[in-house]
């Protein structure tokens, strides 16, 4: 297919003037061109320049493409003609004031006045709105009774508001309502003092840590010229790598205690608090905080620690494959696995699913293997999909990939690891500048993108999480589901609040 839209490389820096700038009519045909034809979304967003809005589109297929145009204030709807765009146009409004026209389901996402203080696009007035204050879809009927969840849980659970529509038991709809955790991320990283970016960047989603502070590090070191030495490279994916393995197996625990299967469980619980303890032993914090900074490392891989390390995970590393094979052959559990909350694969494209979930659901994607950055491009990362799409899946390419993730971290740790840390100093940014990031977090692909100005300043941060796609999968999962199934297929996703509200 032809297109105007620019092939760009995982982390390179490209002049903004290297981006096509494309008139609106054909920027919107080309981009539901090329989603139609089984392309997806990473980015699509506005930002202001000069007093005018631009819009910028960087889309995957096998290879990253991008290219912007000047923003209308009303358009017609991407989301009319194709899915994926759906949730990415709700943002924009929100942000901006710009309106698709036609959108099929055109409400907030983070519940905030838009940036350009235009009047809100929803009809809502935020200087009085919370989120959750309008009216959510309903099933007329006198034998519906809807039931709501939430925005506060029981336990330390962060806040966001599931509503049911049901006959019965069964769940015909959930609309599922987040924005309560809304902190303005992308502002705090355009404004903030330089030396607290990488602060703010790990702080995204406290789960994400070394995920988000990647990211960050890779888009920076591309706009700099400043690039990371081998030994940091290994580093990195081993943290990225030991993040993966700990909520993972938290994961595991969390499902087997929703069936009652207590010993995985327990086992779960315990074995996640040792993959943390080696993050600890990485660097210092359970979370990875603090480890991973432009230019490379803050924390080398002391044989001592490599040789510790080496021993933990030789000595859990059956533990964990018996506790799989035990939660995978017990009959009670596959009975409420299997075929519960199954999402198809048209659903799950439409959607844009990403990561685990997307894998359970058929779709092979992952960032590791299609764009790598760090050490993944010496490693040989498998393509791996179940087909079912039910928690059994979301839950066994979990255990899968914990195993997978237990080899790659004993492949690198098998020899010295060599590398010059650096002190934390943030370096100038090149001006006029672009560079997007993509990376494979636990949760599924991660992206910043990056838009610097003639001064070298950052002109728009933006930031994508996995959950901002996965949400609705969880929502359409439910659809025809008993609603005490809810929290199993809930856990089954563990989609993150925080990174979706930013």
């Amino acid at each position: 297919m032809k297109t105007d839209f620019l092939e760009i490389e995982n982390g390179r820096k490209l002049a903004r003037d290297e981006i096509p700038h494309l008139g609106f009519d054909e920027f919107r045909h080309q981009a539901l061109d090329i989603v139609k034809d089984g392309g997806k979304v990473i980015h699509y967003f506005a930002y202001p320049e000069g007093g005018d809005m631009k819009l910028m589109a960087v889309l995957r297929t096998d290879r990253l493409l991008a290219a912007g145009c000047d923003a209308p204030e009303a358009y017609p709807s991407f989301t009319a003609e194709c899915e994926p765009f759906h949730i990415f146009e709700r943002e924009i409004a929100e942000q901006f004031g710009i309106r698709p026209e036609g959108h099929p389901w055109l409400k907030a996402v983070r519940y905030h006045a838009n940036y350009r203080g235009k009047p809100d696009v929803f009809g809502n007035d935020y200087a009085e709105d919370i989120p959750g204050n309008y009216e959510y879809y309903a099933v007329e009927s006198e034998e519906i009774h809807e039931v709501a969840v939430g925005p506060v849980h029981a336990g330390v659970i962060e806040p966001g508001h599931f509503r049911f529509n049901c006959i019965g038991e069964r769940v015909l709809h959930l609309e599922i309502q987040l924005g309560y955790q809304h902190r303005a991320v992308e502002n705090l990283l355009l404004n903030a003092d330089a030396r607290r970016l990488p602060i703010i960047a790990e702080s995204i989603a406290g789960d994400t840590s070394v995920g988000n502070s990647l990211c960050y590090s890779q888009a920076v070191e591309a706009l700099s010229s400043v690039a990371p030495d081998k030994g940091a490279q290994v580093i990195r994916t081993i943290a990225l790598e030991l993040e993966r393995i700990a909520n993972h197996v938290g994961d595991l625990g969390a499902l087997s205690g929703d069936v009652a299967f207590l010993p995985p469980a327990n086992y779960c619980g315990r074995m996640r608090g040792d993959f943390l303890n080696m993050s600890l032993l990485l660097c210092g914090n359970r979370f990875g905080k603090g480890l991973v900074r432009p230019g490379g490392v803050c924390f080398s891989l002391a044989d001592e620690v490599r040789n510790i390390l080496d021993e933990r995970i030789k000595e859990i590393k059956p533990q964990v494959r018996h506790v799989a094979e035990l939660l995978f052959s017990t009959p009670s559990v596959l009975s409420r696995f299997e075929d519960c909350g199954a999402v198809s694969l048209s659903d799950a494209e439409k959607l844009g699913l990403v990561g685990p979930a997307a894998r359970a659901c058929g779709m092979p994607y992952d960032a590791r293997r299609c764009f790598p950055t760090e050490h993944y491009k010496r490693l040989d990362i498998p393509e791996y999909a179940l087909p079912s799409g039910d928690v059994y899946a979301r839950a066994k390419v979990r255990g899968d990939e914990v195993m997978q993730s237990i080899n790659i971290i004993q492949s690198l740790i098998n020899g010295p690891v060599e590398t010059d840390c650096v002190n934390g100093k943030i370096p100038a940014l090149e001006p006029s500048s672009f560079v997007v990031t993509v990376n494979e977090a636990w949760r599924g692909e991660l992206s910043h993108c990056v838009l610097t100005d003639a001064e070298g300043g950052i002109l728009r941060y933006k930031v994508k999480d996995p959950s901002f796609h996965n949400w609705n999968g969880l929502a359409m999962s439910l659809r025809d589901t008993g609603i005490s199934d809810f929290p199993l297929n809930n856990k089954s996703f563990n989609l993150s609040y925080c990174g979706f509200d930013l």
